[in-house]
């Protein structure tokens, strides 16, 4: 296989397993492909997987000193690097090509942005980095699992890292017991239930019940420190603004789900708020937004 066959197959995986959205699919081929024909008129042959495997980080300064010649900004560049370090993880995942050299390619850094929630792209960039930030394979799942869960879920970050392995398998639905001891339904999209179970598969830790789900490095339940660290990390790396933390993946859950014609009420109950004033102030809604549901909701709102 050569370079651009592995290219292939990584946007088949993007496309059809991770089912990314069409245009992220398309930066990613064009980053990556950028690379892959620079490395080729660098070196004067074809790019095969020996010579992925021989990548230095000189060769990827090299492309990204080309791609600033030609006008990309440093968000552009943020994110190109990202796309080489998710396509690299690929092939090692793929027992292809292992190469450590371009994760020690920083991003550059970048000017502080105005606040604002992860958006939808921010949140799966998220945990597309996350995939290839570990020390180890296993806690590169973690990543992915812990952040997975935070958001498809909406859950606190102390919520899901006080889950037990009496809780595994994950259900459909789970319940949780939040602030209060209160006690809430909360559905567990397929995806983050996958995510926890390629997770469980190779962690080193944990047997019986109630033994934690997530576990740090040295083998005790994960710190929420190490998760605020990953996220800072993170956004860092992809040019998020600092408001993009553990909790806005929480913060996203419910934004993500108003703006697709989410119910407040059903919004405020998967949150555990306790009242719906709360709902509204944590998700942001706009005026003009609260007045249509007011419009469609309120008896004496409807006009005949």
């Amino acid at each position: 296989m050569d370079g651009a066959g592995a290219m292939a197959s990584w946007m088949e995986q993007m496309t059809h397993v991770r089912r990314l959205s069409p245009k992220t699919v398309e930066a990613y081929r064009h980053d990556v492909g950028g690379f892959l024909g620079f490395l080729q008129q660098h070196r004067g042959e074809a790019v095969d997987l020996d010579a992925l495997k021989d990548v230095s980080a000189s060769d990827v300064r090299g492309w990204l000193a080309t791609r600033r010649e030609d006008g990309l900004g440093p968000r552009g560049v943020a994110r190109a690097v990202s796309a080489l370090r998710t396509f690299f993880m690929f092939l090692q995942k793929q027992g292809l090509v292992e190469n450590l050299n371009v994760r020690r390619v920083r991003p550059p850094k970048l000017p502080p942005g105005v606040p604002k929630p992860v958006s939808i792209a921010g949140a799966q960039s998220l945990l597309d980095e996350a995939e290839i930030f570990g020390a180890e394979p296993w806690v590169a799942a973690r990543n992915v699992a812990v952040l997975t869960l935070l958001y498809g879920a909406g859950l606190r970050i102390s919520e899901a890292l006080g889950l037990n392995r009496e809780a595994l398998p994950l259900p459909e639905a789970l319940v949780i017991t939040g602030k209060g001891n209160k006690q809430r339904v909360v559905p567990i999209l397929a995806e983050a239930r996958v995510a926890i179970d390629d997770y469980i598969k190779i962690c080193p830790y944990g047997a019986v019940r109630d033994d934690p789900v997530f576990y740090g490095a040295r083998g005790k339940r994960l710190n929420p420190r190490i998760v605020q660290g990953l996220m800072q990390y993170l956004r860092r790396a992809l040019g998020l603004p600092e408001s993009a933390t553990p909790h806005a993946l929480r913060h996203a859950f419910a934004t993500h789900l108003l703006a697709a014609g989410g119910d407040l009420r059903a919004i405020q109950e998967l949150l555990g708020h306790a009242s719906l004033s709360t709902t509204q102030r944590y998700t942001a809604v706009d005026e003009m937004h609260l007045m249509s549901v007011f419009e469609r909701a309120h008896p004496r709102a409807r006009r005949q």
